[in-house]
């Protein structure tokens, strides 16, 4: 295959683009560092649309590998002919391929391997040919007799024949083709209950039909699960007799032949015993790789969307960690997220431990002056955020609280890298700071977690572990390098997630400046031990050293680019020391002026990374966060029962799936915007309209407090009234 040519066609991009991105990729440069600063050799592709080439790279060399295995093997068969083999340079998937395979592919012992040792293969060759002068062929069976090989009447002969017919129409690449292609489009996906009288969440499919091409992912998920654990039982049906059709249409002959109604009940045992079952896994399989691929994309574009949630910088946090029994876990940490105070209070117990805890946390809030709490979703939370709403009235002033997701929080504090980080503080302690820091920096404290365990998709745990790996740690690593790392204050694991950086360089760039002092230079990351030309190459742009005297090196700004970078302000009459002042007013003005290709030609660069350096100088040290919305902070709690039907709320989007999203109202009960109600224009996906974190105005449409279900709009109240 020519992997190039399939690239450019499938992406729609241009030769010389495909080439160079495939170049780049086989050089080891990693997808952040080709975003960002490799602009002009791929035309400024984005990130996610460079992982796709990758991606789909991987699968045609190894769709490539797999043709040639399948080439050798049947080569060394001596069965390849130039038809196969054109057969085999055409197929485009690895399905076409194993079809291809099948005749050949070694096979365990079966009805149709039994009757070839018995010497029925030229019976079956017979029968099939189909000959207009043929006898029937149960008198053709006549001579296979034979009691010594097993096959004591003429009936046994024909059976044998039979089942090699009928196997040889299964392994018909042809025939599997087209059926497979009637089930896409014709199949109907039928679910029944094991027992419909158990009781389960999976009731509305005890009786459920629909076809394969208009199945919703989400229902796929939702319905292998149900099998999974006994509650469901799904098959894939396709009309019987267009199935037949398929089948006739190659194996029957209109010579008028007597062996014709032998070879349609071959065909009709081969569709039944062996075709039917096997495509109808293939279906099921398609069905949920195709669901779990949306899945994990939703999955993916949840998780980037909280990673690059705002932080809120400047101001001293109070995390607090629910619970009933033990208490609510109480962290306070500065600017920076270094802890200055821990504690526990017992806000569910009696009067006087209530009070205990308003001491402590109001005299923690007055010593430190906190601005900011956070409040962990789990267990107590909703306790907690009253007892602190009340707090804060009795307080005055101008701290807030938010209640954040503590997904995953549990499984950081109780691994081995929040004991390395936090040796004096048990686990639960553990876990306030952590969700304190959430609020602070999001992304900081989240790279921390695996991202499984971050629970912003649906049916996570059910996906193929590899894929999901795979692309929710590539949103975590483009998130990280869009933002970029302080060399001074990260973590190993944000230093993990920079491009070119492994684990043991991470680890080896904190101990180095533990020991040698803050950083002053980026240069200085190639005395790092281990960090070598090309991993300083790919990572350099990313890092970020505040602390320099060389302002690039606290910018996106490639060491690379720095010659260009004091050019291109040379040619504008500026210097860097008026970018480090901000007195660059005019500088984009001047570049139109000149015109950008001739200023990219003066100072040696493309337009597209000349326009990235202007925009690093405009804004040195900036972080793309600070251009969203702020997170949304309250200062009072609600109730459910507050909530009337057509009342507006501000609320926050939690998670957004393949059915609508879910809102935080400030309830302690998120409530479902479906897709129908995010807006009046038609949106295949909510994802086209909402995104995690962003903060949206809603009206309540119903609330059951029994079920624990509100049921919001984002229309205006008058679609309410109309339904």
């Amino acid at each position: 295959m020519d992997i190039i040519s399939a690239l450019t066609n499938e992406f729609k991009l241009k030769t010389w683009q495909i080439e160079n991105v495939v170049s780049l990729i086989d050089d080891g440069n990693t997808i952040p560092f080709i975003a960002r600063y490799r602009k002009e050799a791929h035309g400024t592709l984005d990130d996610q649309t460079l992982r796709e080439i990758s991606e789909r790279l991987e699968y045609l060399r190894n769709l490539d590998k797999r043709r040639e295995e399948v080439r050798s093997s049947i080569e060394a068969q001596e069965k390849l002919t130039d038809e196969i083999s054109a057969a085999l340079e055409k197929a485009a998937t690895l399905a076409e391929i194993e079809d291809i395979y099948r005749p050949f592919k070694p096979k365990r012992k079966t009805r149709a391997s039994v009757a070839r040792e018995r010497g029925l293969e030229p019976l079956a060759a017979a029968i099939y040919a189909q000959l207009a002068d043929s006898p029937s062929a149960i008198v053709l069976a006549e001579d296979y007799i034979n009691e010594e090989n097993g096959i004591p009447t003429a009936e046994d002969a024909l059976q044998g024949a039979m089942d090699i017919i009928a196997e040889d129409i299964s392994d018909n690449a042809d025939i599997r083709r087209r059926l497979r292609n009637l089930f896409t489009v014709l199949g109907i996906v039928n679910v029944k209950a094991s027992d419909e009288s158990a009781q389960s969440v999976y009731e509305q499919y005890y009786n459920f039909s629909q076809p394969v091409d208009k199945i919703a992912g989400h229902r796929v998920l939702a319905i292998d699960r149900g099998e999974r654990e006994g509650f469901l039982k799904v098959s894939v049906e396709l009309d019987r007799v267009k199935a037949s059709n398929v089948i006739t249409s190659v194996t029957l002959s209109d010579s008028g032949s007597l062996c014709t109604d032998t070879v349609r009940d071959a065909g009709a045992d081969a569709y039944d015993r062996l075709i039917y079952p096997s495509i109808e896994r293939e279906i099921r399989s398609m069905l949920t790789e195709n669901a779990a691929a949306a899945a994990i994309k939703v999955f993916s574009s949840n998780l980037k969307e909280l990673l690059l949630q705002p932080p809120v910088k400047g101001k001293v946090a109070l995390g607090l960690d629910p619970g009933y029994r033990t208490g609510c876990k109480v962290a306070v940490v500065d600017e920076t997220g270094r802890v200055l105070d821990t504690g526990v209070a017992y806000i569910t117990h009696s009067a006087a431990q209530q009070e205990q805890a308003k001491v402590l946390i109001r005299n923690m809030i007055k010593r430190y002056g906190v601005k900011i709490i956070a409040i962990g979703n789990g267990t107590a939370s909703k306790e907690t955020e009253i007892f602190t709403a009340n707090l804060l009235k009795e307080i005055g002033g101008e701290t807030a609280y938010m209640v954040v997701s503590e997904a995953g929080a549990s499984v950081y504090s109780a691994s081995k890298l929040a004991a390395e980080e936090f040796p004096q503080f048990d686990v639960s302690l553990r876990s306030a700071v952590s969700i304190a820091r959430r609020l602070q920096d999001p992304l900081a404290e989240l790279v921390k977690i695996d991202p499984k365990a971050i629970g912003v998709g649906q049916y996570q745990h059910d996906m193929p572990k590899k894929e999901l790996d795979n692309a929710l740690n590539g949103v975590v690593e483009d998130a990280v390098n869009n933002v970029g790392v302080d060399v001074n204050t990260a973590s190993p694991s944000l230093l993990t997630r920079v491009s070119g950086i492994n684990s043991t360089v991470a680890k080896n760039i904190v101990a180095f400046r533990e020991e040698n002092g803050a950083f002053t230079s980026r240069s200085q990351l190639k005395k790092v031990p281990k960090l070598g030309a090309k991993a300083f190459e790919q990572c350099a742009g990313f890092m970020r050293v505040a602390e320099s005297k060389n302002l690039l090196d606290n910018t996106g700004v490639h060491p690379e680019s720095y010659d260009a970078a004091k050019a291109l302000l040379e040619l504008c009459g500026y210097t860097v020391k008026d970018a480090a002042n901000g007195k660059l007013g005019e500088l984009k003005d001047k570049i139109e002026a000149i015109g950008q290709e001739t200023v990219a030609e003066k100072i040696g660069v493309g337009v597209p990374t000349m326009l990235d350096i202007v925009k690093e100088l405009m804004q040195p040290g900036r972080d793309p966060r600070d251009e969203l919305p702020p997170p949304m902070l309250r200062t009072d709690v609600m109730d459910m029962n507050d909530l009337k039907p057509g009342m507006e709320l501000q609320g926050t989007v939690r998670n957004v799936i393949d059915f609508g999203a879910f809102v935080d109202i400030g309830v302690h009960q998120d409530g479902l915007v479906h897709i129908s109600q995010i807006t009046d224009k038609f949106i295949k996906h909510p994802s086209e309209a909402l995104k995690v974190g962003q903060v949206v105005t809603v009206w309540v449409i119903s609330v059951d407090t029994n079920k624990k279900r509100i049921s919001l709009t984002m229309k205006k109240p008058k679609d309410i009234q109309n339904g």
